[in-house]
């Protein structure tokens, strides 16, 4: 399903803007770009998106649109301190000078006390999970918002394989009529003057109602439309499972359709395998 989130934050006196795209995917795949400081946060981020999303091609990218500062200290060489104090000291007995040697002197000169760095902070986890939370919320919006769109087609689907059913349904009783006569009127051609067994003709005619009847097959075509009503209510992804309900529902068609010997009944089940296909092809798009 199709999803885009973002979300921009403070981390570490920085700031970092997260952007989330997802596609339709069978499995869930995702691929991250992450600056290199952040490469730590990776395999969090990566388990993070699995228990949010449960299916979809996903691509997240991170950037800085301002740079974290970086840690600075103060370094105090008590080494150089003392050299540069027991300089002063040697040049004012060797010129004969009065006065001590000045605090504020001695810290100004070169290396006694220096600014240091050690780089940028390392980034946890705990720093930019707010911000992928709040990207995943707006991608999962969006998703939802589709799925609600894609229910609405499917159950449409769902309604017209059900008047498909009802159409064989009625139509039935008049086939398998149409069926006994016909059988009638071969036995009969065949038959000539020879009288006809009535009773073993009325088995015949029992066998081959036995064979074209298609209330078993109306009747589980009915049962899997409504699970697949029900998983349409539900609010948990319903995507694979619907996709076995369609292949069981393409089998009871395709009975149906092997058993008619029906001109209207056939053209029914064609009707109702279109209609199958694109509830189908509408389950790619569905988590």
């Amino acid at each position: 399903m199709t999803g885009f989130g973002a979300s921009e934050g403070t981390v570490l006196g920085g700031r970092l803007r997260i952007e989330i795209r997802s596609v339709n995917h069978r499995y869930f795949n995702a691929q991250i770009k992450l600056p290199f400081d952040l490469a730590g946060v990776e395999a969090e981020l990566r388990d993070r998106l699995r228990q949010l999303l449960d299916r979809g091609h996903v691509a997240v990218t991170a950037r800085w649109l301002e740079s974290p500062e970086a840690e600075t200290t103060l370094s105090l060489d008590l080494v150089r301190a003392r050299q540069v104090v027991a300089a002063l000291k040697e040049l004012k007995k060797k010129l004969h000078l009065k006065g001590e040697p000045d605090l504020a002197f001695v810290a100004r000169q070169p290396e006694v006390l220096a600014l240091g760095g050690n780089g940028q902070a390392a980034v946890t986890w705990s720093d930019v999970q707010p911000i992928v939370e709040q990207a995943v919320a707006a991608v999962l919006g969006m998703r939802e918002r589709e799925g609600r769109a894609l229910a609405e087609d499917l159950r449409a689907r769902l309604e017209a394989l059900e008047a498909g059913a009802q159409a064989v349904e009625g139509r039935a009783p008049t086939r398998l009529a149409a069926e006994h006569e016909r059988l009638r009127k071969a036995v009969a051609e065949l038959a000539g003057n020879v009288k006809v067994d009535e009773q073993r003709l009325a088995v015949e005619i029992a066998l081959l109602a036995d064979r074209v009847d298609i209330s078993e097959e109306l009747v589980r075509l009915r049962t899997h439309l409504a699970a697949c009503r029900q998983a349409l209510a539900a609010s948990v992804p319903v995507g694979k499972q619907l996709g076995f309900l369609a292949q069981e529902l393409l089998r009871e068609v395709n009975t149906i359709g092997s058993k008619a010997n029906d001109a209207a009944i056939t053209q029914t089940v064609i009707a109702m395998k279109g209609e199958l296909e694109r509830f189908r092809e509408q389950l790619e798009n569905l988590e």
